[in-house]
């Protein structure tokens, strides 16, 4: 009987857990903190044993995998220890993909994987295929084969999981972009980050497809010294492409594939600005991949719901608009943020700072932003870039507060747009929970 060690007990480690254990592992859970009632009820109910508050080295004796959840990062002791025994430390999707066959679309990016992700799943599933949305999103992937298998997965991958990553192999693979983020766990170097990137290519084969993102630079500077296996796709809203790709005519999309071509007007779209005509394009490509058809992509295209905490509108009070961009954690999804919007904002961001440089933001943030609220701990970088550029800035540690504040700053007409372009965990457990409170916050007004 093979032996595994779940490092982390947060969803991706509690589904490796129940798939682990239902396919007949001797299973340990191990977390330094305190599990969350819900996931110590679900190790209890499946009779797998852990422990919390503590790494019990011994443990790892006799251990062939360590599974260590994406957010532990591999300098931590238990991860050292168990290289220098040999243990192989891999993901949660590593070890999931060993129980199927499915046919998986893989999205990754800095910024926009999540939407991406879920648009190619709303197409798939509205096309009737047997379809699981998994990974980074929310479920893990193991999870969802612990209960069944699926024909196709569409599965959202973060740099950390895929860092992590060997066997595995994705039949189309999805890069919206590259762009500095999580640079501390990359030795401040973009190129090691897009090599973590690239690296939902590893295994492909020439049957396989790369849909990327042209107008990248990170990702063009990385093709241009890399060779890869898969054919790849590239999506321009810049530049008109030759061959199999997607770009941007006058008011339309199109999508050439196969010698067959696919159009769609912009602004029929359901997500509307230039990041969401990037998502857009590359669902509608790995759609058409799968031979879908081009007035069902469409429909879906046109009739997509977004995703919560995502450029989220939450509701208007008085005539002021409020949008929930807490899954906005840094500088580049905040641009695309701005970019987007069309009145005068109020804009509230804070939080714990990845190393960002702000610079890009000044001329939007000039452009749109009447007035800002920082949200955090420590907002001296925040107020060093932006004092002078926005004409009302205000400090504070409390949701409560900020949307109070911004919603007496505003006029109808106006946005108070929560944007953080920094992660949530100076002051909340995470963007989701950074997000519900803006939203409780506003229904409190």
């Amino acid at each position: 009987m093979k032996r595994i060690f779940i490092l982390g007990a947060g969803e991706s480690g509690i589904g490796a857990a129940l798939l682990a254990g239902k396919a007949g592992y001797d299973v340990f859970v191990s977390d330094a903190s305190v599990i969350k009632p819900h996931y110590r009820q679900e190790l209890v109910s499946a009779g797998i044993e852990f422990e919390e508050g503590s790494h019990t080295t011994d443990r790892l004796i006799g251990v062939d995998y360590l599974i260590k959840s994406p957010g532990i990062p591999p300098s931590v002791p238990i991860i050292r220890e168990a290289e220098k025994r040999n243990v192989k430390v891999i993901s949660e999707t590593e070890f999931a993909a060993k129980f199927t066959d499915s046919i998986k679309i893989c999205v990754t990016g800095s910024n926009g994987k999540t939407t991406t992700a879920t648009l190619i799943y709303h197409i798939l599933n509205n096309a009737g295929f047997d379809v699981c949305l998994a990974g980074n999103i929310g479920t893990s992937f193991a999870r969802c084969l612990a209960e069944r298998d699926y024909k196709y997965f569409v599965l959202e991958l973060s740099s950390y999981q895929l860092d992590y990553m060997f066997d595995f192999k994705s039949d189309i693979s999805v890069i919206t972009n590259i762009t500095p983020d999580h640079l501390d766990r990359y030795n401040q170097s973009m190129s090691e980050y897009a090599t973590s990137k690239f690296r939902i290519c590893q295994n492909q084969t020439d049957s396989d497809f790369l849909i990327y993102n042209a107008d990248d630079n990170q990702i063009l500077k990385y093709l241009a010294t890399h060779s890869l296996k898969p054919a790849a796709i590239p999506v321009s809203i810049n530049d008109e492409l030759s061959g199999d790709h997607a770009s941007v005519k006058e008011l339309q999309f199109e999508i050439q594939l196969n010698n067959s071509i696919m159009t769609m007007m912009i602004e029929t779209l359901a997500l509307q600005g230039k990041h969401n005509l990037y998502n857009s394009m590359a669902a509608a490509v790995a759609a058409r991949i799968l031979e879908i058809k081009k007035d069902s992509i469409k429909e879906s295209l046109a009739d997509f719901q977004n995703i919560e905490h995502r450029l989220e509108m939450v509701t208007k009070v008085h005539g002021i608009s409020f949008i929930n961009d807490s899954k906005a954690t840094n500088v580049n999804a905040t641009w695309y943020a701005l970019e987007s919007m069309n009145h005068p904002v109020i804009w509230v961001a804070g939080g714990t700072d990845k190393g960002n440089e702000y610079d890009d933001l000044i001329p939007l943030v000039k452009d749109k932003v009447k007035a800002m609220i920082c949200l955090g701990v420590d907002n001296k970088r925040l107020l060093e870039t932006f004092s002078g550029v926005v004409p009302e800035i205000q400090e504070t540690q409390s949701m409560k507060t900020a949307v109070e504040r911004a919603y007496y700053m505003g006029s109808p007409g106006d946005v108070v747009l929560l944007s953080p372009a920094c992660a949530s965990f100076d002051l909340f457990e995470n963007f989701e929970d950074r997000g519900n409170q803006f939203k409780y916050a506003i229904r409190e007004l």
